[in-house]
């Protein structure tokens, strides 16, 4: 999305109701055969796999009779996700028909435009867009929540009103932050309210942890720490780059807390060593872990493509000694929001690692060697 100066985006977070239960398998099995091309033994694999499926309740000795299963996807399968995505390939379709820009992974259907403040052309062909993909849906079993279905605008304040009061003119009410995907995303796209989420959720599991600390072993401490706590931190921390102060501040408050929870250390105790003997990289690194992740998947064709698009090799224009040695291309940015975009800090933190780094020949070695080189960043420079 297009956050620049005098320009406003519009995404709407689509609400597919019971996805995964309504999807026909003559459908999916005719998209299988002629739309992916999936035919012979291979097709008879999907059939086995989803046919001949019945269900029952059963309450107590008391047992409903079978009833033959003609549609539906198991969710929490491998194959779950994959084989909705094929069912939902004419949606993109649809959406790309409409001019209007769409990522989509299983029943997450996200549709977005960028405009002008003032331009009303995109809002409109966005409207239709829903109201296509609506009937599209109901023609293939499918059901749009509009009830959940969540628009938010982005942008300058002042140039997004008037897009605002465009929608609401079309019975649609925009709001001011939603969740997407577990991250809460917010009009200013400064991720205050989601900082804040994450800090009385990892506040209030820690307290509990620190309850039962006398009578669980320090191991299994450390565990329930990071599945309650770093966890929290960790997730889709790729999105915090650029990130002030004052509000990765708030997230190492977090961690130093974990640590002292987890060793008893005194509050007026110095962290940074306690940190360090766990082996834990403070926020700061644990965000350019991720960025850093994000930009070697996106150079082996582990990322997503439009990661990849956002980053350019270094390519000078007559042989120098950065020729050849995988660096990327910092772009002009004029402000401090320009700074915290993906493109220019994840360009930065590549560049700042060592050869050595960014030539690791497997993922685990990149890993390794990228722990490493961030752990000596924090506490021995």
């Amino acid at each position: 999305m297009n956050t620049n100066a005098g320009k406003v985006s519009v995404l709407v977070l689509l609400d597919l109701s019971a996805a995964f239960d309504t999807v026909d398998h003559r459908i999916l099995f005719h998209r299988l055969e002629n739309w992916v091309g999936i035919s012979g033994t291979a097709l008879n694999w999907f059939k086995s796999y989803l046919e001949d499926r019945t269900y029952f309740v059963e309450i107590g000795n008391c047992v409903s009779d079978k009833i033959s299963m003609t549609c539906g996807v198991p969710q929490g399968s491998i194959l779950g996700p994959l084989l909705f995505n094929l069912y939902m390939l004419p949606l993109g379709q649809l959406i790309n028909s409409n001019n209007v820009s769409y990522h989509n992974y299983a029943d997450d259907t996200q549709i977005y435009v960028s405009l002008t403040a003032g331009e009303h052309g995109p809002v409109d062909t966005l409207c239709h867009c829903i109201e296509q993909i609506s009937l599209w849906m109901q023609n293939n079993f499918l059901q749009l929540n509009s009830d959940k279905t969540e628009i938010i605008v982005f942008g300058p304040q002042t140039q997004r009103q008037s897009v605002i009061s465009h929608l609401e003119s079309l019975a649609l009410k925009p709001k001011n932050q939603v969740r997407n995907l577990g991250v809460i995303m917010d009009s200013d796209l400064n991720l205050n309210s989601h900082i804040k989420a994450i800090t009385s959720s990892a506040f209030y599991h820690l307290k509990n942890i620190a309850k039962i600390r006398g009578i669980v072993s320090k191991p299994d401490l450390e565990r329930l720490i990071h599945a309650f706590v770093s966890s929290r931190l960790d997730y889709c921390n790729g999105l915090l780059t650029g990130l002030s102060k004052r509000a990765v501040r708030q997230l190492q408050n977090i961690q130093n807390a974990a640590a002292r929870v987890l060793t008893r250390t005194r509050k007026y105790e110095h962290i940074s060593p306690v940190l360090r003997s766990l082996h834990w990289l403070p926020v700061t690194q644990r965000i350019e872990f991720k960025t850093a992740l994000l930009v070697y998947k996106s150079f082996h064709g582990l990322a997503p493509k439009y990661i990849s698009d956002m980053l350019e090799p270094y390519e000078p224009s007559r042989a120098l000694r950065t020729s050849g040695r995988g660096l990327l291309v910092v772009p002009r940015v004029n402000n401090k929001h320009g700074e915290a975009a993906f493109q220019f800090h994840a360009a930065k933190i590549w560049n700042s690692l060592h050869e050595d780094v960014r030539q690791a020949s497997t993922l685990t070695m990149f890993k390794s060697r990228l722990k490493t080189a961030l752990f000596t960043r924090a506490y021995e420079n």
